[in-house]
């Protein structure tokens, strides 16, 4: 959206001393640094890698402990010797697992299909995943405090998955939201997760220093 408005402008025409508005020369020239094509693919595709890991990770978690719940089976496992942090680090791995396997999955598709480019490190990259795997994961369990069937789960999963979407950059440009929706949207994990992804992605930026939202 920032290139579109600068690239209007430099077209604009220019006045002269008299105020004729003839002279069409421009003051500057528009250069797009990391996108020169302008491909929607390249800033799409690295961006649905943590909408689909938000969806799936918070449905998976919310819907599994909750069924676990509704069969007494949590209960039970409770009641077994095996600590707390044990319990829930058998059920969560798993899934920390499937959602590496959906990110190697769709940065090939990306790369392969719609000639995303890989210019940061792969580690910064899955390191960033994991993160947000994680974060995704607690949302999904404190959605199943509340939820108390499967059914609400599902619902409760969705109700936070849609401002997600529309709030953290993938649809629309993050500055052009108004300041309410940005301050909301700074509490997403996708909002941080879509700014990493792209940064390093298409910048080849550090995980440590990485600051790419355009």
């Amino acid at each position: 959206m920032i290139d579109a408005v600068a690239r209007g402008l430099a077209s604009v025409p220019l006045p002269l001393r008299a105020g004729d508005y003839g002279s069409r020369t421009p003051v500057f020239e528009v250069r797009t640094e990391y996108n020169p094509e302008r491909r929607t693919a390249v800033q799409i595709v690295p961006a649905l890698i943590g909408v689909i890991l938000n969806m799936t990770m918070v449905i998976f978690t919310a819907a599994a402990i909750v069924r676990e719940r509704e069969r007494g089976n949590l209960e039970l496992l409770i009641a077994t010797p095996i600590r707390s942090w044990e319990l829930m680090a058998g059920k969560l791995i798993p899934y920390v697992l499937i959602g590496l396997v959906q990110t190697t999955l769709i940065l090939t598709v990306g790369a392969r299909i719609f000639d995303v480019p890989i210019n940061g490190s792969l580690l910064d990259l899955y390191l960033a995943a994991a993160l947000f795997i994680a974060a995704t994961l607690t949302l999904g369990l404190v959605i199943s405090t509340f939820a108390r069937t499967q059914f609400q789960a599902f619902q409760l999963s969705f109700l936070t998955l849609l401002p997600s979407i529309l709030l953290s950059g993938f649809m629309f440009p993050f500055d052009g939201m108004p300041p309410l929706a940005r301050m909301i949207a700074q509490a997403l994990p996708l909002t941080h997760f879509v700014e990493i992804i792209r940064g390093i992605l298409l910048r080849g930026a550090r995980l440590r220093r990485c600051r790419c939202r355009q």
